[in-house]
């Protein structure tokens, strides 16, 4: 990847209302699960509540609404799992670009997983509590303060998977800028840390098949939303 090669990055959208921010992590969450019937079927909801935004987000998030409406559901299927269940760079689990499947992202799962506790919120045993999809409904839905400090925590991350589907071709580019415009600048060291994360890539695998074992709640180790 070519950090040094110039992108559009979305303008921030200042200030953008509570309400605004919510509507676009709620949109971004749906659109981020897997293309099945039920997130096909949304569509139409999808494209009125985005016509609602301001327009830099509202003009990241309609191009994928109509790559999803001109695309076969096999084909949109087919895309998500090539781009986001077999490349490493673009993996929706947050934790894994610093960590990879390695016990230590056991201890940075469980961060996540108390923030939403704290909110009332207990995961399904499939479901890793670092998934994008998963904290931006979360943040959407129950704890915005709670949501946005994880999401703030990992611009870097957000910033580096933007790029990475960005180089790819991937539609889904335009989710990921509508979520970096919701939230703060990238500041010098979220570059530091954007280029350190690309150049090195996720981790390797550790000794042992049991990449949670630090989690004393025993995290599942499924990758899956579906």
């Amino acid at each position: 990847m070519n950090l040094l090669k110039p992108r559009r990055r979305p303008e921030p959208v200042v200030p953008m209302p509570d309400r605004e921010r919510r509507l676009v992590w709620r949109i971004a969450a749906l659109l981020l699960d897997y293309p099945g019937a039920k997130t096909l079927g949304l569509l139409d909801e999808l494209s009125g509540a985005t016509a609602e935004l301001p327009e830099p987000v509202r003009r990241e998030l309609e191009p994928v609404l109509a790559w999803l409406r001109d695309t076969t559901p096999i084909a949109a299927a087919q895309h998500y799992v090539e781009t986001f269940d077999m490349r490493r760079r673009a993996s929706l689990h947050l934790t894994f670009y610093a960590y990879g499947d390695t016990r230590k992202r056991g201890m940075a799962l469980l961060r996540f997983k108390q923030t939403y506790r704290q909110a009332g919120v207990e995961l399904g045993d499939h479901e890793l509590p670092d998934h994008l999809a998963v904290l931006l409904e979360f943040a959407a839905t129950v704890d915005p303060i709670g949501g946005e400090r994880l999401l703030g925590e990992h611009v870097p991350v957000l910033e580096l998977l933007r790029l990475s589907l960005s180089d790819s071709g991937s539609p889904y580019a335009g989710i990921l800028a509508a979520v970096t415009a919701t939230l703060p600048p990238i500041t010098t060291a979220d570059r530091r840390r954007i280029a350190e994360l690309a150049a090195q890539g996720p981790p390797e695998e550790e000794v042992g098949l049991e990449p949670f074992a630090m989690d004393p709640l025993t995290l599942t180790g499924s990758e899956s939303r579906r």
